[in-house]
């Protein structure tokens, strides 16, 4: 076991008021209430968590009941089998996952703003929550008529603006499934996703506009019909707003057409069980042909609503952004945000265009109160050198999100030094394999300078070393060794569960395995290391790549980074790639300079064999660094799906160095 590490110094203290006025107090105070509550304080947040996983039918009972959830529970318990995989949850329920996001249109106030839209092409626009039930029935009503009916499969290649979620809340409303990506995607990319389930209805853009340069998406339509038979019928969104001509086709359909052949038709809101699948999604595919993941409607719901509202401390008055696309799972994440009857700020953009200051200003001028956003994103806006704290009026914002990889040390500083020193910075981790997180924020208690701040309520997280032994403050393989409700359903084409048993129960039978390398600290808090199959070893000792990371990227003249290892024997050589900023040069001095702050800062095995400069580093659509790929590169073995990658031709810029400095990359 290693040594622990010193603990950070906190960054962030919330007040007493803050405190007292979180969803989170009132949460436990309604706890109290009823005669559950296993503390009083609600800054005690380990008491807290100790007792959602001991107590689980208590906690997730009491939860159905703290959100409100529409529906009936019916008699039988919350957590009826506690096996993984396999679990069932609350088997006796009955509910639909669109009549409870729509729950402010329904029960409270319709004419409450539920979306404001903000678009590169089409500028900004809003809709109630009245008009938003409206549209959903539509809609239904359109796709019912098409023949679409409970467990078909609707297919979106959309932008994050108000109609994808218009078209998601429709289809979960009659029963059917709703996948989405972003349509930035190469035809290949969504055929290896799309075509794997089948989809009847395909749900298209005719454009979009990003960094101020327009795409046209028509030639889609014939594309993707012709290379998936199951499509009977294409529904168009005018994101340009241009109007632009479609194909003269029967089984294409305007957008607009649609709502208007059903205006006033209402939404069925047919109930089904607790895991009827309401969201396909799709892994990265990075390596592989993506595996399509099927998440039911009960388990989303339950934890979005703890995770937005408990955790996040999203309300009825608040302000939503989330910068995201919808195929990245934060989509459905910030989606979920309408079942607290927030107001959610959606964009569709580049969100650097025409600076980084863009956003910030989008906030101030929306009063956002929770801004989501990326770590690379904040990383750019620190290396940048702005200050948006000083530059707009932030007085409405409380919390900024941040996921997507870990966060840097740096960054923290940056967010309390030049944003706001009142802000609750909450670093969240899960993935696209619970579409929802482990570990994340928490409103009642401190920020420590590089770490986030809990496990969330009912999970059971903990970090295993190689022999399955949880540890603490040592590094280990992130795992949850009781059930969480949004664990898959299955995966589609996967009739006996193999594929599932072996993506995350393999490696520790009967406990939840989910590839990030994670360290708990004594206080509660954690540290993500990378993905564990993109941990180093070197000499025999494992190291994350964020290790790394948070030693380069806020050195000076650096704008990213990104470690690899190729496989020498029983060791490994690790090769450092450097992207440099605009105004820097690369040579052997900085790389001593690198060499140095490893060696100083983390330890001689952190220090890399090789040291490359190069134009871009790989990121999935979603952000993320692509390790795994350039660790493919190193070691000669073919990258199965350059799809899943935003900038491919950066693989090829690797390569080339690659073999001009090994010779046989």
């Amino acid at each position: 076991m290693s040594a622990p590490e010193s603990t950070p110094p906190v960054v962030y203290r919330p007040s007493e008021a803050r405190i007292r006025a979180s969803r989170l107090a009132d949460y436990l105070g309604w706890l109290q209430a009823r005669g559950e509550a296993p503390t009083d304080d609600p800054g005690d947040y380990q008491t807290l968590h100790d007792w959602s996983v001991r107590a689980p039918e208590a906690f997730w009972n009491g939860l159905w009941d703290w959100l409100g959830v529409i529906g009936e529970r019916g008699d039988g318990p919350a957590l009826a089998d506690a096996r993984m995989p396999g679990a069932t949850w609350f088997p006796g329920a009955r509910l639909n996952f669109a009549e409870n996001l729509l729950a402010e249109a329904l029960h409270g106030d319709a004419t409450r703003t539920a979306v404001v839209s903000h678009s590169e092409s089409r500028g900004r626009s809003t809709r109630t929550y009245g008009e938003l039930l409206a549209e959903v029935g539509a809609l239904e009503a359109w796709l019912v008529a098409r023949g679409v009916g409970p467990g078909d499969r609707v297919a979106g290649v959309v932008a994050h603006t108000h109609e994808p979620i218009v078209a998601m809340l429709a289809c979960a409303s009659l029963g059917a499934i709703w996948a989405s990506a972003s349509p930035d995607f190469g035809v290949s990319g969504l055929i290896d996703r799309f075509a794997q389930i089948e989809p009847t209805v395909l749900v298209l853009v005719d454009g979009y506009v990003y960094g101020g340069r327009s795409f046209d998406r028509r030639d889609r339509i014939a594309a993707l019909g012709e290379a998936m038979p199951s499509v009977r019928d294409v529904l168009v969104i005018d994101n340009t707003g241009t109007a632009a001509p479609l194909p003269d086709a029967a089984h294409v359909t305007a957008w607009s057409d649609a709502l208007a052949a059903h205006a006033g038709a209402q939404p069925s809101f047919a109930r089904g069980p607790f895991d009827r699948p309401v969201y396909i999604l799709f892994s990265s595919g990075t390596t592989g042909v993506p595996k399509c993941i099927v998440h039911g409607a009960g388990g989303v719901l339950l934890q979005h609503g703890k995770e937005i509202a408990l955790h996040g401390d999203v309300g009825r008055l608040d302000t939503f952004f989330y910068f995201t696309t919808c195929g990245w799972m934060m989509w459905n994440w910030h989606v979920s945000g309408l079942m607290t009857g927030a107001r959610l700020v959606t964009y569709d953009g580049h969100p650097g265009h025409p600076d980084l200051d863009h956003l910030w200003a989008m906030a101030e001028a929306e009063g956002v109160t929770h801004f989501g956003t990326s770590a690379k994103w904040l990383a750019a806006c620190r290396n940048a050198g702005i200050g948006p704290g000083a530059a707009h009026d932030l007085s409405a914002l409380r919390v900024i999100f941040s996921t997507g990889s870990p966060l840097l040390d740096a960054d923290y500083d940056w967010v309390y030094e030049a944003v706001a020193d009142r802000i609750l910075l909450g670093s969240i981790s899960g993935g696209t394999d619970i579409v929802s997180s482990f570990v994340g924020c928490c409103p009642t208690i401190a920020v420590r300078r590089g770490e986030i701040q809990c496990r969330l309520l009912g999970v059971a997280a903990a970090a295993f070393d190689p022999n399955g032994d949880a540890v603490i403050e040592d590094k280990g393989e992130l795992v949850c060794t009781q059930p969480l409700p949004s664990m898959p359903v299955a995966f589609w084409n996967d009739p006996d569960g193999a594929r599932y048993r072996e993506a995350y129960f393999a490696r520790f039978p009967g406990v939840w395995a989910h590839g990030d390398y994670i360290r708990f600290t004594q206080t509660g808090g954690a540290v993500i290391y990378g993905r564990s199959d993109a941990t180093l070893n070197v000499g025999g000792v494992r190291i994350g790549t964020a290790e790394i990371y948070r030693q380069i990227e806020p050195m000076a003249g650096i704008a990213d980074c990104l470690v690899a290892a190729r496989s020498v024997g029983d060791d490994d050589l690790m090769v450092l790639f450097i992207v440099m900023a605009d105004d820097a040069t690369f040579d052997e001095a900085l790389a001593e300079r690198i060499r140095r702050q490893l060696r100083a800062q983390a330890s001689p095995r952190h220090v890399p064999g090789l040291i490359l400069a190069v134009p871009a580093l790989p990121y999935t659509r979603s952000g993320k660094k692509v390790e795994v790929a350039v660790a493919r590169l190193l070691d000669g073995r073919p990258i199965d799906n350059t799809e899943a990658i935003g900038n491919p031709e950066s693989l090829d810029a690797i390569r080339a160095c690659l073999a001009a400095r090994l010779g046989n990359a």
